[in-house]
């Protein structure tokens, strides 16, 4: 097994007045579409009904409202999860964009396999035993996205250490009866988006197709993708109602490979040579997603909510070298999720109380295969193979189940008690199917998650939340063949040095004590968390030769961490607009606990200090013009701490017209003003020895981005 043995600048705020920070809590239940909601006579909009359902969770958690993201450019889900405290999503140039969550999968890569949180499509589970795919993540078929950090999760079934995001789309009671939207810009940048909605009496529909296509920033990087998402929703009577979804895409997009820090500053825009010879490349030639949710709200006092989701995604990778030529991975990747939450109001020692009981499984179909080609003829030890030539075919299925009991309990008006249980189940069966070997691997896991928070209600405006909980994480059944060291020995066989045996690995685990505040002051609505967690065979990755990454549990590690949001208004006068300030910054602190060869070393590729502001204007004609910046401190590129990417600091400007109808809209986004040359993400290795190793994948340079949309209401 690959040994990983896988700690200071002090951390300075920028955010204004922290000390006397204010906020509210969240109880999340499986999700419901919500409609519009009437509180004390006021309406609410189904953004809004959704941060106040999330006020009951006694942790952070954010509301990510897509009316406000879709004021600029909207290429991916990067743009989607910007400016939120404790989160961290950088995008190396193409679709899969490298989402971690308070350190969560904190070096597996962006590609097809991304992991550490658990995705969720309007309430059902995306994420399966091989990570989470991400072509049909498309930010434009959704109202919002809701992330629950940690084990805020818990819920939703989501046991994680990066807890749960929540992506909620569009129905007929959200969006307009016809939208029209285009974005264009640098280097060949389109996006098209057809989308109508309506509610027609008892029932109500929404549907969009997509395109959009890409130069790319670097050389060998364009990229493209199509689809097409819909749901239909039916009420049967005023208790019982469902829901039909579905999601199709596809995407092609060439990979440029990673640079050296010498290269970057040089010509970021260079691709590497490797992935240039073999025309390197990933395509999802077609990613399904069918699924169905019922809710019977059986009393005022009961409400059951079932899913049921099929997932299809095949991938075509052609990324890395061998023996002269490059090999291409084909896999063909099923499962299907099945969510049950029963949910009780009651009272329990005379107390109020709700109880929520929820079922989570996600299980790969037995057709869920791969197998490697030769790309371009090889040549083994002098002996030539031509393109096509099988070099090894394997399986890799998995299933996960979880069963959760959660209680809150009202100890006094103000004071709520939090507590839950998970069960966990898991299953694992890795085999090489050719060259035929006898050594499948099977592993049956039990394992547990136990939680307990309070929440504080200060006064109207202040909240104060605190909780301890237990996370585990599977390792990926993909990693247990990708990360032996176990190889068929070397010959004149096409699948000569290639993995044979596959390997065992432990769950990943964490307890985490987290406490903080939310609220709205005179400064403005902020919420402010610490948290601290110990990891026990944490699953990290390394690079282990170009394009070839394996993985293992590590020693134990610390994570622990700030993460302060605050929106202020500077300055309003009716007829003049307003002036507006928004910062997210999150300090992440992860380390060895006395490692045997690494003491107490940083974990590489997330940055330490992670900074975001924007300063607004907003004029009542619906005019506004913004200034924001993104600032992010050194990021080490190697378990041995040898060698870092630098810090940069980037600038952006916005400028728009809204119609006060919210008919129609234009804008203008100016990315990186100055054209900064900096890494947006590293891909570790074990220890470089102080060498400039290509571990960089380049931030995108100076882009403008313009849009248009309209919608008829």
């Amino acid at each position: 097994m690959l040994p990983l043995p896988f700690s200071r600048q002090p951390a300075r705020l920028t955010l204004l007045a922290l000390a006397c920070l204010s906020g509210h809590s969240a109880f999340a239940e499986e999700p419901v579409q919500l409609d519009s909601l009437q509180v004390t006579g006021v309406q609410l909009s189904e953004v809004e009904a959704a941060r106040e359902e999330l006020k009951r969770v006694p942790g952070a958690t954010n509301v990510v409202d897509m009316a406000k993201v879709e004021q600029g450019r909207v290429a991916g889900v990067a743009d989607v999860l910007a400016y939120q405290p404790g989160v961290y999503a950088q995008s190396p140039g193409n679709e899969g964009v490298k989402i971690s969550v308070r350190g969560s999968g904190i070096n597996r890569g962006p590609g097809s396999h991304a992991s550490g949180t658990h995705i969720l499509l309007d309430g059902l589970p995306l994420t399966g035993s091989g990570g989470t795919p991400y072509e049909l993540l498309e930010p434009l078929w959704i109202s919002r996205a809701e992330v629950l950090r940690g084990a805020n999760g818990f819920d939703r079934g989501a046991l994680a250490l990066g807890g749960a995001i929540d992506y909620i789309t569009h129905t007929g009671h959200t969006a307009p009866k016809l939208q029209l939207r285009y974005e264009a810009g640098s280097r060949g940048y389109q996006k098209r988006n057809i989308a109508s909605g309506q509610v027609l009496g008892d029932f109500d529909y929404y549907l969009a197709l997509t395109d959009s296509h890409t130069d790319g920033y670097q050389d060998h990087s364009s990229g493209k993708g199509k689809g097409v998402a819909g749901n239909f929703g039916y009420r049967l009577n005023e208790n019982l109602e469902t829901r039909f979804y579905l999601r199709y895409r596809e995407t092609e997009h060439e990979t440029p490979g990673r640079l050296t820090k010498a290269q970057l500053k040089d010509d970021p825009r260079q691709a590497a040579a490797a992935n240039r010879s073999i025309d390197a490349h990933r395509d999802q030639p077609g990613s399904t997603w069918l699924a169905n949710k019922t809710t019977w709200r059986i009393d005022d006092d009961s409400t059951l909510v079932a899913g049921l989701a099929y997932h299809h995604y095949p991938m075509d990778i052609t990324e890395t070298a061998y023996r002269g030529g490059a090999y291409r991975i084909r896999v063909d990747y099923s499962d299907i999720s099945g969510t049950l939450n029963y949910t009780r109001r009651h009272t329990l020692f005379g107390l109020n109380s709700s109880t929520t009981i929820g079922w989570r499984s996600t299980t790969n179909l037995p057709s869920s295969k791969a197998k490697e080609t030769a790309a371009l003829p090889i040549n083994v030890n002098g002996t030539p193979y031509p393109a096509g030539t099988l070099m090894r075919a394997y399986e890799h299925l998995g299933s996960d189940h979880v069963l959760h009991i959660g209680n809150e309990l009202e100890l006094t008006p103000d004071l709520w008690l939090t507590s839950g249980l998970a069960l966990i189940y898991t299953r694992r069966e890795v085999q090489v199917t050719w060259p035929a070997t006898d050594d499948k691997l099977s592993e049956h896991t039990w394992d547990y998650a136990p939680r307990i928070g309070l929440r504080y209600q200060l006064n109207p405006e202040v909240q104060l939340y605190g909780n301890i909980s237990r996370s585990v994480e599977p390792p990926h059944a993909w990693s247990m063949i990708w990360s032996s060291p176990l190889r068929f020995p070397a010959g004149n066989q096409p699948y000569s040095t290639r993995q044979s045996t596959p390997i065992s690995m432990d769950n990943q685990t964490a307890t985490t004590f987290e406490v903080g505040a939310r609220g709205d002051s005179f400064i403005g609505e902020w919420d402010l968390a610490y948290y601290y967690s110990q990891v026990r065979h944490e699953l990290l990755t390394v690079e282990i030769e170009p394009n070839v990454f394996a993985e293992s549990n590590a020693s134990p590690t610390v994570h622990q961490g700030i993460e302060a949001g605050l929106t202020s208004t500077l300055w309003q006068d009716g007829a003049a607009g307003a002036l507006s300030l928004r910062q997210a910054y999150t300090f992440s602190d992860f380390h060895y606990r006395n490692d045997d060869e690494f003491g107490g070393n940083r974990l590489p590729g997330l940055p330490r200090h992670y900074y975001q502001a924007e300063v607004r204007y907003d004029h009542p004609s619906g005019f506004y013009a913004g200034l924001n910046s993104q600032y992010a401190s050194k990021v080490a590129v190697d378990y041995a701490n040898s060698y870092y990417a630098d810090a940069y600091t980037t600038f952006g400007a916005t400028f728009g017209y809204a119609s006060p109808k919210d008919d129609w809209q234009a804008w203008l986004d100016l990315r990186n003003l100055t054209d900064k040359r900096y890494a947006a993400t590293v891909t570790p290795g074990y220890n470089d020895n102080g060498v400039d190793v290509a571990r960089s994948t380049p931030g995108e340079g100076f882009g403008v981005y313009t849009g248009v949309s309209w919608s008829w209401l």
